[in-house]
């Protein structure tokens, strides 16, 4: 029986594919429906399949699952761990940490600790990948929950969404802000502040996006890994740029790319870019 569990959702995406504890991870599907059709083997709709912007025809969203395919969860998972440590996309964007622990308060036998990663995509990949690290190492559940908690608020992350749309048809602005955004081919700057998505400023195309993400980096002294999430279809050249880019500022910083997977691009919308930073130890954000 292995001492520690580690769950998290699809839209967890590994800088390194693989990595000490592996195989202490457990991944749960978050469900992608379209027009209230469940999707829920991610081969049956790619990300570059998706239309550049929601309609009413064409409405992706992204659901947790419910609290009862939680208990079934922590019911199986009770039979070979000790205790569970859940780690989440941001509580602000999906269900899953609370309707997890609803699961946990209810299920019998069941140690779980929840954590919401204020995070999502790379950012979220990164925690989960330190919590493993340590579980292979023996730590404790309590100490691995210190740790990942400590590094929730050295990771930044910043998105250029092209429209509004998908974030629309999930709930998280208005149908108005969508259309007026979609008309003018704009891009909105966010900004995930303490796990919610906070809009920054609009911009004309996406090269405005990549700037804006050279001039985010260089708030930064010193950072521990970068990772550049790339729109479907992935467009070599950004990536190009920004390892550039990042070979002049930051010589020393691990960088990786990664394509935008269907939980996040069914959330936010498939051309969506982002830049995720690591800060490193005593270093601060400028």
């Amino acid at each position: 029986m292995n001492p520690i569990c580690i769950i998290t959702d699809s839209t967890a995406q590994f800088p390194q594919p693989s990595f000490p504890g592996r195989h202490l991870v457990r991944v749960i599907p978050l469900t992608v429906e379209v027009n209230g059709k469940k999707c829920e083997q991610f081969d049956e709709v790619k990300p570059n399949s998706l239309p550049l912007y929601a309609s009413q025809t064409i409405s992706p969203q992204l659901k947790a699952p419910p609290p009862e395919y939680f208990s079934q969860i922590f019911s199986e998972l009770n039979l070979t761990c000790r205790e569970t440590l859940c780690i989440f996309l941001s509580a602000e964007l999906s269900l899953c940490c609370s309707n997890a622990a609803e699961a946990a308060r209810t299920q019998r036998g069941t140690i779980a600790h929840i954590i919401d990663s204020q995070t999502t995509s790379i950012g979220l990949g990164i925690l989960v990948q330190a919590a493993a690290e340590a579980a292979s190492k023996g730590l404790p559940l309590i100490e691995i929950d210190k740790l990942v908690r400590s590094l929730i608020p050295r990771i930044y992350a910043v998105f250029g969404i092209p429209g509004l749309s998908y974030l629309h048809h999930n709930g998280f602005v208005d149908r108005a802000q969508a259309f007026v955004c979609e008309m003018l081919g704009l891009y909105t700057i966010f900004s995930l502040e303490d796990g919610k998505l906070s809009p920054i400023e609009k911009v004309r195309n996406q090269r405005h996006v990549l700037d804006y993400f050279q001039e985010f980096l260089d708030e930064f002294d010193y950072l521990q890994h970068i990772a550049l999430l790339q729109s479907a279809p992935a467009n070599p050249q950004d990536a190009h740029l920004i390892r550039e880019h990042i070979q002049q500022c930051f010589p020393r910083s691990p960088f990786t790319a990664h394509p935008i997977n269907l939980p996040l691009a069914t959330l936010f919308g498939p051309r969506t870019l982002g830049i995720f930073a690591v800060e490193g130890g005593n270093f601060r954000r400028r």
